[in-house]
C-alpha cells in the first residue's frame, strides 16, 4: 500500500498558518513519468534545480561515455539505468524540492491513493485539534540511583563483550 509525506508551505504574507488546500502529499514508490519523460516530469512539478541538475548530468554523463568510446548499446543501458534512478527516486527529489523551499513535513499517511490519503490525514489532524492539549506535570527533581560500589576498579572487573577478563576469545 502506499505512503504519503505531508508538506505544509510557509505561510504567505497576510497568514499566520499556511492554507491546508496548499499542503502537498508526495506518493513514495516508483514513479512511471519520471523514468520515461523526466525532463516533462521535472517541468510538471516545478523542479527547476532537478531539472537543471538532470540536464547536467546527463550531458556530462554522455559526453564522457562518447569520449570513452564506449559501444552505443552500452550507452543506452546506462541511460536507463539512469532514468530508473530518477523513477525509483522521484519522491525524495520532490522531497528535497519543498524542504529547500521551507516547506515543513507534517507526517506520513498509509493510504491506497492520494484522495484517501487526504481524508485519513485531515481526519487525525482534525481530530488531533479538537483534543484539548493537557497541561504538563510540573517538573521534579531527577532522581538517580546510588552507585553499586566505590572505590576503584578490581582486578576481576570486565569491561567489553569477553565474560572473564583474560578470557580466549
Amino acid at each position: 500500500m502506499p505512503t504519503y509525506t505531508v508538506h505544509e508551505p510557509p505561510p504567505r504574507k497576510n497568514e499566520t498558518v499556511a492554507s491546508p488546500e496548499r499542503f502537498v502529499f508526495v506518493r513514495d514508490g516508483f514513479h512511471f513519468w519520471a523514468f520515461l519523460l523526466p525532463p516533462l516530469w521535472f517541468l510538471l512539478k516545478r523542479l527547476w534545480l532537478a531539472l537543471i541538475l538532470y540536464v547536467v548530468v546527463s550531458v556530462a554523463l554522455d559526453f564522457a561515455l562518447t569520449r570513452a568510446h564506449v559501444p552505443a548499446s552500452w550507452r543506452v543501458i546506462v541511460e536507463v539505468m539512469f532514468a530508473l534512478v530518477i523513477g525509483f527516486e522521484a519522491a525524495t527529489i520532490q522531497r528535497w524540492t519543498l524542504q529547500r523551499r521551507r516547506w515543513k513535513t507534517l507526517g506520513f499517511v498509509v493510504a491506497e491513493d492520494e484522495e484517501l490519503a487526504e481524508r485519513r490525514f485531515f481526519g487525525a489532524w482534525t481530530q488531533r485539534a479538537a483534543t484539548p492539549i493537557a497541561t504538563p506535570p510540573a517538573e521534579t527533581a531527577p532522581v538517580y540511583a546510588a552507585p553499586v560500589r566505590r572505590g576503584p576498579p578490581s582486578g576481576s572487573d570486565v569491561i567489553g563483550l569477553f565474560p572473564e577478563p583474560g578470557a580466549s576469545r
